[in-house]
Formats: C-alpha cells, structure tokens, sequence
C-alpha cells in the first residue's frame, strides 16, 4: 500500500485519482522550489500531473520547467505517496497519487510560464519547514538522511 500523508478521505465524496510527479532538486544554492501564490500562497516541490498519453519522465522534465523555468538531468525515483485533496484550479476532489523524484537543475531558462508561479531557492532545513503538504517534507527529511 502507498503511504498516505495529510487528511483522511472525507466519507460520501468522490475522489479523482490525479496521478503527477514531484522532483527534489539540490543546487549550490539549495533546494530549487516553486512557490505558488493563488490560490494559496505556499512552497512546492516543482511537479504536478501527467497529461493522457505522457510518461511520467517527460511529465517531470515538462513540470518543473513550466514552474520554474529550469531544465534537469537525471532524474532518479526515490518514492511514492499519497494525498486526498480538493484542487480547487480545477473544482474536484482528488486522490493525488505522487512520486518523488531527486535530479539535478541544469539550467535557467528564464521565468516560469505557469501562472502564479516563482522559481525559488531554499536551504533545505528551511524546506522541511515550510513545504506546505507533509509529503514533500518527508521526502526532503529522507534525501537529508533524517528519516
């Protein structure tokens, strides 16, 4: 069974699975985050759904560069979780299937394209404070040896 973080599915509603991939990106300077201000302001893991049709690989590379505007190179799978969730971008209850990728960022190449999003870097024992779902701490506390 995958591990569950965050809320119990709440009885009579009817999740969407919505799987997406998640990517941990240390640099000199960090970890690489996005930081998504609507509709509500929080730190993120770079990622999200992977679109009919696509691999998740490719869903990854194409992820992190429409929120933070980098490309990476060789993703590697550390793991996977669950979330249930109402995504209101979208006005569904989802059950958010998410693996977690470690990369590396290679390189800029210039601003997010994703609305309201912001490329951002942050220690990350920062990160496994400030990441807003208890899944991306936890990955980030288990890249740090810490779990």
């Amino acid at each position: 069974m995958t591990r569950r973080f965050g809320n119990s599915p709440l009885p009579g509603k009817n999740y969407v699975a919505r799987p997406g991939v998640y990517a941990i990106l240390p640099g000199k300077r960090g970890l690489l985050l996005t930081h998504q201000s609507q509709p509500e302001p929080e730190f993120q893991l770079p990622g999200g759904g992977i679109d009919p049709g696509e691999s998740p690989l490719r869903a990854l590379h194409r992820e992190v560069w429409e929120e933070t505007g980098w490309t990476i190179a060789r993703p590697r799978r550390l793991g996977v979780f669950r979330r249930f969730t109402f995504m209101p971008d979208y006005d569904i209850w989802a059950e958010k299937i998410c693996p977690v990728y470690l990369a590396t960022p290679v390189r800029s190449c210039g601003d997010p394209v994703e609305p309201d999003h912001t490329a951002c870097w942050m220690k990350p024992r920062d990160a496994m404070v400030e990441l807003a779902n208890a899944g991306d701490r936890h990955f980030v506390r288990r890249m740090l040896g810490l779990c």
